[in-house]
C-alpha cells in the first residue's frame, strides 16, 4: 500500500522484476538548486528488514555530488542511515530522499563517496557549481536516464577523443 502511494505521486515509478522490493524512480532536480533542470533516475532496493533497515539507493544517470559514487551511482550509506528512521514509512522516507531535500540540496562534503567533488566543493565552490551544472546538462536530460553512466561517458569520451585526435593528425599531415 505504501509503495502504491509512491507510485501515485508525481514521480515515475518502474518496477524491476515481479517483486515490490526493487524499482526505479524518476524525478526532477529540486527547484532553486544546482540540479534544477536535470532529470534523475534512481534504483531503489528495499531490504527484507525494511522499514527497519534503510533502502539501498543509487543513481542510474551520472551525477556530480560528494555523496554519490561517480562511477557506480551508489549513494553514501552513512547519508541514508543518518536520516533513516523506520517511523518514516515507505512513502514519506522515500519521497523525502527522492525529493532531494537532504541530498541534492544539502550535499555533505565531510562524508564523501566522491572525494574529488567534496574537495572541490570545499575549496572552490564556484568551480564545483559549474561542474555540477555541466553534469546536469550532459547526463541529466530526459533522453539520458536510460543509459548507464559508464556506457554514456565512455562512448562520449571515446568519440570526442577519436574525433579530436584524428582531426589534428590529418590536419598536421595535410600541411607540407
Amino acid at each position: 500500500m505504501d509503495l502504491m502511494k509512491l507510485m501515485m505521486s508525481d514521480y515515475k515509478v518502474e518496477m524491476i522484476n515481479d517483486g515490490m522490493q526493487e524499482f526505479y524512480v524518476e524525478f526532477n532536480g529540486p527547484k532553486e538548486s544546482l540540479y534544477q533542470g536535470g532529470v534523475w533516475k534512481i534504483r531503489v532496493e528495499l531490504p527484507d528488514a525494511y522499514p527497519y533497515k534503510s533502502p539501498s539507493i543509487g543513481f542510474v544517470n551520472k551525477i556530480y555530488h560528494p555523496n554519490v559514487d561517480e562511477m557506480s551511482g551508489s549513494v553514501c550509506l552513512d547519508v541514508i542511515n543518518q536520516t533513516w528512521s523506520p517511523m518514516f514509512g515507505k512513502p514519506s522516507a522515500l519521497l523525502l530522499f527522492i525529493n532531494g531535500h537532504f541530498l541534492l540540496l544539502y550535499p555533505n562534503a565531510s562524508d564523501p563517496l566522491n572525494g574529488e567533488a567534496a574537495a572541490l566543493m570545499m575549496r572552490d565552490h564556484t568551480t564545483y557549481d559549474q561542474r555540477v551544472k555541466e553534469y546536469c546538462e550532459k547526463y541529466a536530460k530526459p533522453e539520458d536516464i536510460g543509459a548507464k553512466p559508464e556506457e554514456k561517458s565512455s562512448d562520449e569520451e571515446l568519440s570526442e577523443d577519436d574525433y579530436n585526435s584524428d582531426d589534428d593528425q590529418v590536419a598536421g599531415k595535410a600541411d607540407p
